[in-house]
């Protein structure tokens, strides 16, 4: 491996990880392509997760707690291996409120990497989002 390989993947955050992810995001967008429901490519990258032995909970509830008190709810669309938070979105651009909906989760959870993907008619396009403290 070149110095600057190492150089890279030693600065990411969970490389090995996030690799897979992706991986599978990819795996996931190959065998189905675009223009489905968001519902359908997470119930698909569910079942790639599962089949690698991924450790993942979905829809992980996320309240919003201010001076002791709930004050609202967020769901998580995958929570992996209690470090990495993937949202899955269906649409062609990475809206600013869809980042800044991941970032807040991480700061919820107490959590340094999100991935956010989008799943596009042209393609599959993925974000990583850090939650630097």
């Amino acid at each position: 491996m070149d110095r600057t390989k190492q150089l890279v993947k030693k600065d990411l955050i969970y490389p090995e990880l996030s690799y897979k992810i992706v991986g599978i995001l990819f795996d996931v967008y190959n065998e189905l392509g675009g223009g489905y429901r968001e519902k359908y490519y997470q119930k698909a990258v569910s079942l790639s997760l599962k089949k690698e032995k991924i450790l993942f909970k979905e829809q992980v509830h996320a309240p919003l707690i201010y001076k002791g008190v709930s004050i609202g709810s967020n769901y998580l669309d995958f929570l992996i291996e209690n470090k990495v938070i993937l949202e899955i979105k269906a649409g062609e651009n990475f809206l600013r409120k869809n980042i800044t909906q991941v970032y807040s989760y991480l700061k919820i959870n107490n959590l340094n990497l999100g991935i956010l993907a989008n799943f596009t008619k042209t393609g599959l396009r993925s974000k990583r989002i850090l939650n630097i403290k």
